[in-house]
């Protein structure tokens, strides 16, 4: 084992509470010890084959009866011997099952350390293990489909290809650098050629990293605007459902109320807000600090106002206030007429009304053209996922925009060298085992026990 790991690990696999079944895992070197005191079957346990099994504890006491499954170093998922027994979803008949192996010298599993060993002992690189963590926490279809496209293969045969073509013009430039009377220099124009795609590759990996971030953890939108515009109305047709209370009292919301939408796979948060008036009383005043709050964390500002009446100055100073975002701005209550003051005050505004199937998908349409500029995401494709991916990538194209800098420039092929080393170096922390401690600690710190 590459960790050089000496203590088995166990842990219930499955979630807390009662259900149909529950799974115990254990993997490590004392696996084999576990089986022949806790597990007993009328034959022999074979590989990877579930066999109905009485498991007792470390007394012989009977525990549970249910199904186990050996898988036979290095053919498991963490590379080790790997124990599951297949139980009743008590949760108390999971527990004693745990605390039987622990009588036996096993330790309680740390978050993620199963899948750790399958990384350690070469069973997954890096970023496959940091999908498996984006797999179980993935919110929509498509962040599950995403994932499952970075669990396979893809990135890494992407970053391998870069790699492969940055060491040949590499082994090129120091065989130049090594043996100038006997090895050419390269073109330099040809060189930036041959460089042009690399960096492509690159930036549109990147491109696919960030949408493929913003699916998994989607992003938040403000709904703000005066007393009575039809903010919690915008709310509930854009939820399908009346989660809002809506009222003609002006004043109605006192406190933010949040709710998710997927728009075109990606998870969107809904924040519903108290209206914002200058003469409140204290708990309504108490609502628009909150709305404050809202605004100042949301990625996109959506500014409702009763477009059958002219502009206020609350509405304007909310324009003024979101000048630093993405702003959506719309019109409501168009079946009331447009006051003709606010074409002028709100040009691009969304004219219509909350009851309006077309008005509600202009205003979907205008979240995803805000949020992530209308551009598709392809869930298939490979794409950065981790902070450390992107870091990685980052670092490469800079470093393949200073060696196309120095070629410009004329400066000593030793640089362009020097700078296309660093972006090779760089791209082996998304897909070889390179990568710091600290990286992938944080990795596997995001797992659940058991996994």
């Amino acid at each position: 084992m590459l960790d050089g790991s000496s203590t088995t690990i166990v842990a219930v696999a499955t979630p807390p509470g009662k259900g149909a079944i529950a799974i115990v895992r254990a993997s490590g070197p004392s696996v084999r010890e576990l089986v022949r005191r806790l597990v007993h079957t009328k034959s022999r346990l074979r590989r990877r084959v579930a066999t109905y099994a009485t498991i007792v504890d470390e007394s012989g006491d009977l525990l549970d009866r249910g199904l186990a499954i050996f898988f036979e170093a290095p053919h498991s998922y963490t590379g080790e011997d790997l124990l599951e027994l297949q139980i009743h979803g008590s949760p108390v008949v999971g527990r004693e099952v745990v605390r039987a192996m622990l009588a036996c010298g096993a330790r309680l599993a740390e978050p993620g350390e199963f899948t750790r060993r399958a990384f350690l002992n070469g069973k997954m690189a890096l970023h496959a293990a940091a999908a498996v963590a984006d797999i179980i926490d993935a919110q929509t279809r498509c962040a599950a489909r995403a994932a499952l496209a970075n669990f396979e293969s893809g990135l890494a045969q992407e970053i391998r290809a870069v790699r492969s073509a940055l060491a040949t013009i590499l082994q090129e430039l120091e065989g130049a650098i090594d043996f100038p009377d006997e090895v050419p220099e390269p073109d330099r124009d040809g060189l930036k050629l041959r460089l042009a795609p690399i960096r492509a590759r690159l930036e549109r990996l990147a491109r696919d990293g960030e949408l493929g971030r913003l699916v998994r953890e989607g992003l938040g939108v403000a709904i703000v605007g005066p007393p009575n515009a039809g903010k919690s109305s915008l709310l509930n047709a854009l939820l399908g459902t009346e989660r809002a209370i809506v009222s003609d009292i002006p004043g109605t919301t006192r406190d933010t109320i949040e709710e998710s939408v997927v728009i075109e796979g990606v998870p969107v948060r809904l924040i519903d807000t108290a209206g914002i008036r200058s003469h409140a009383d204290r708990l309504e005043a108490h609502g628009i600090a909150r709305t404050e709050r809202a605004l100042d964390s949301a990625t996109i500002a959506l500014v409702v106002a009763d477009g059958s009446k002219a502009p206020d100055s609350a509405s304007s100073r909310l324009l003024e206030r979101t000048q630093d975002r993405p702003c959506i701005l719309f019109l409501n209550k168009a079946d009331l007429g447009t006051d003709p003051a606010f074409a002028t005050a709100w040009p691009g505004a969304i004219v219509g009304s909350v009851r309006n199937p077309e008005t509600l998908e202009r205003v979907r349409d205008a979240i995803a053209t805000a949020g992530w500029k209308g551009e598709r995401f392809d869930a298939t494709l490979p794409h950065l996922a981790g902070a450390h991916e992107f870091e990685a990538a980052y670092a490469a194209i800079a470093a393949l925009g200073r060696a196309c800098g120095a070629l410009d420039a004329s400066e000593p092929i030793d640089f362009v060298a020097t700078e296309l080393a660093h972006a090779f170096s760089q791209l082996g922390h998304v897909s070889e085992q390179v990568a710091a401690e600290e990286i992938v600690t944080g990795i596997f710190s995001r797992f659940c026990i058991g996994k």
